[in-house]
């Protein structure tokens, strides 16, 4: 289905992942817009965008970007300690001050609207369950670490230099980074206490296939959903359904309505 603001900002497409999270979708109650630091995608512009659309068609919206093991990251790709320290303070601080400028841009007052940090949640008990859940099951299932070395990989192959493979090194770290944000795709209304959430970003990902597939290991609760939000005009070709896992067949896209006029139904 895709999505059209009222305004001079982007207009969107979404594609919920399966049934099940189009129906939580459509329920309103809360969407997450995580924010990677360094990531020219995330401009003032388009934050301001995907806050007027959030708004539009739920009752809360969060935005949550990543602030740790960010100058890990750096020092693992050849950064010294101290550059990697500094550059990591830099992006972080430019990410905030873009989301920041982004929300008040929007004009959007009438929606709660939340920034914070990763590091503002490790004192979070929901939170700190469920990252040592993502721990162990990094420890000890196979397919669910074959595929955070895909999403790992996804975030950082134009890193690397032609022709070489990441080290054992680079790979902690990314797994580090990625388990730091994994607590809000696998269960985010437990650890924000809202009754269902859907977390939005730009591309699908690799562990997506494996949260919202049945069977055991780890898995999103019933009430969390994912979506891909992007700009409708840099969507490839669209189709009249959103794709589907193989957890829940395609459905036809429902009436897209705001949170107000869901609201009054």
């Amino acid at each position: 289905m895709t999505i059209s603001t009222d305004s001079s900002f982007d207009a969107f497409e979404v594609l919920p992942f399966t049934r099940t999270c189009r129906h939580i979708w459509e329920d309103g109650d809360h969407v997450l817009i995580g924010v990677s630091p360094g990531n020219s995608y995330f401009s003032a512009d388009r934050i301001a965008g995907l806050t007027q659309w959030a708004t539009e068609r739920f009752a809360q919206v969060d935005f949550v970007y990543a602030d740790l093991h960010v100058d890990r990251m750096f020092a693992a790709f050849g950064y010294s300690r101290e550059h990697a320290e500094k550059r990591a303070a830099k992006e972080i601080k430019a990410v905030r001050r873009r989301i920041l400028k982004g929300v008040e841009e929007s004009l959007t007052p009438h929606t709660e609207i939340r920034v914070r940090a990763l590091s503002d949640f490790s004192d979070n008990q929901v939170y700190q369950l469920l990252h040592r859940r993502v721990l162990h099951f990094l420890e000890s299932d196979d397919e669910f670490r074959k595929n955070c070395e895909k999403m790992a990989l996804h975030f950082v192959g134009s890193k690397l230099p032609e022709g070489e493979s990441i080290t054992d090194e680079q790979l902690r770290v990314c797994f580090d980074y990625i388990a730091a944000e994994l607590p809000f795709f696998v269960d985010t209304p437990s650890i924000l206490d809202v009754p269902s959430s859907v977390s939005a970003y730009h591309v699908n990902m690799p562990l997506t296939e494996v949260l919202y597939a049945r069977g055991g290991g780890l898995r999103a609760t019933r009430n969390q959903a994912y979506a891909v939000v992007r700009p409708e005009a840099a969507a490839a070709p669209r189709t009249p359904t959103a794709p589907a896992s193989p957890a829940s067949p395609a459905t036809p896209a429902a009436v897209e309505r705001t949170a107000d006029e869901r609201r009054a139904a």
